[in-house]
């Protein structure tokens, strides 16, 4: 299939001439996968290289500590409903389709709406596997979003690739004939005509990438593209990293080249940590990532956000955040009353150089595989803050200092600071129940 008849299955509308500036902005947000913190140049790593990313941290704003769940599929759902998981995780890879997802909201707001890249809500397992769950979930035509353009929606059995020859689904036609594309470079393309045919509109452009998630294949950007484009080594992800760099280069390319750069807020974050198989550095110091694990390396995630002439160019901010905030500031960028019902908070203002409300807390109920009785799936809650950290089972940490959470701290040997910490933290996780 040609470029032409991939996205005459997409749309097939042509760009229209650019009108007036809409009232709200338009609203960008792209998710790696598997993409930890010590990945990106910006916050100081030094494997790999991510240009794009770091001029996108030059141009706005840095957070520093921004988190999400260990696991894709968990950060999903919090994201696109501003909800923790205990009120709507059912299965891992299942969304329920009655959700209201961000997709809706910003439908409701008058928004164009697109989503591009990995879906993984809807039937995630094969017949012998929670074959309860099989056929249920939200299927992206029920997810508020006016095109799509998918990895994993329907198909449980034959996923096929999500990188080199890919099947995706387009606006509900399945397409399994894409050989010697790829995929990240579809999902992105598909992303900027979206933009192109709906510049004179507020739209919400929603990027789940595929990178850099396993298996780890080469990119074209890669010597071995042609003979091994299938073929899974970890000695491909520093590629992988780096294409995934390029793509979202792309996105911010295009918002610029279409002269939206001042009416478009730009989010960049990822899913989880890198993959635990992956070791990476930030100059001397060496970081074993840690998906699906509760560790700072598991969840502790980049996060660039970018709106010129709004957003303080250069600016570090340390404030919290999670994955149920976005949903909330989209809302209020978009001029919509505040949500109450909501887990997240906005970060708004700080999108605009200013203190707003910042988070105290973050709180975490994790529990990827419901009913498992093996303890790598059990239910894990906890609560911190930038560095004090108190799981439900007593087990409290200075991560600043352990990291890796080797060392837990005996009641009354933290200090008044931490001994604070702790309480208001106990009280957090004790207000959420079991």
């Amino acid at each position: 299939m040609n470029r032409r008849a991939f996205l005459g299955a997409a749309a097939g509308a042509l760009a229209r001439p650019l009108m007036a500036a809409p009232a709200r902005p338009n609203v960008v947000l792209i998710m790696a996968d598997d993409l930890g913190y010590e990945c990106l140049g910006a916050n100081g790593g030094t494997s790999y290289r991510t240009p794009h990313l770091d001029r996108m941290a030059a141009g706005g704003i840095r957070f520093t500590h921004a988190y999400a769940q260990p696991l894709c599929a968990p950060t999903r759902a919090q994201l696109m409903t501003g909800l923790y998981n205990q009120r709507n995780w059912r299965a891992f890879g299942v969304m329920d389709p009655k959700e209201t997802t961000f997709g809706h909201r910003m439908s409701k707001l008058g928004y164009k709406t697109v989503i591009s890249g990995k879906w993984q809500l809807y039937s995630y397992n094969p017949p012998d596997f929670e074959p309860e769950w099989r056929g249920k979930g939200m299927l992206p035509s029920q997810s508020g979003f006016d095109e799509h353009c998918l990895w994993h929606a329907l198909h449980t059995e034959d996923k096929g690739s999500r990188y080199g020859d890919p099947t995706m689904m387009v606006n509900g036609k399945l397409m399994k004939d894409l050989k010697d594309k790829y995929g990240p470079d579809l999902y992105s393309q598909f992303i900027c005509d979206f933009m192109d045919r709906n510049r004179d509109k507020p739209f919400f452009a929603y990027y789940p990438m595929a990178l850099t998630h396993g298996p780890f294949n080469p990119t074209p950007r890669s010597r071995d593209w042609v003979a091994k484009r299938l073929k899974s080594d970890r000695v491909y992800f520093a590629d992988m990293v780096q294409y995934m760099d390029e793509v979202v280069g792309r996105v911010m390319s295009k918002v610029e080249s279409l002269g939206l750069a001042e009416r478009t807020l730009v989010m960049f974050y990822s899913d989880n940590g890198t993959d635990r198989s992956i070791t990476s550095k930030m100059g001397e110091k060496v970081v074993k990532g840690g998906k699906g694990l509760t560790i700072d390396a598991g969840t502790h995630v980049p996060m660039i956000a970018s709106w010129k002439g709004t957003a303080p160019a250069g600016r570090v901010c340390g404030d919290l955040i999670d994955s149920t905030d976005f949903l909330p500031t989209m809302l209020e960028a978009a001029g919509a009353p505040a949500d109450k019902k909501l887990d997240g908070r906005s970060f708004h203002p700080q999108l605009q150089g200013k203190r707003g409300n910042p988070r105290e807390w973050i709180y975490s109920w994790y529990d990827p595989r419901p009913g498992w009785a093996k303890a790598e799936y059990s239910l894990v809650r906890h609560a911190r803050n930038q560095r004090w950290k108190l799981y439900h089972d007593g087990r409290f940490y200075d991560v600043r200092q352990d990291e890796l959470e080797q060392r837990p701290i005996a009641p009354g040997a933290a200090g008044d600071e931490g001994e604070q910490a702790r309480r208001k933290l106990k009280a957090v996780i004790d207000s959420y129940g079991t």
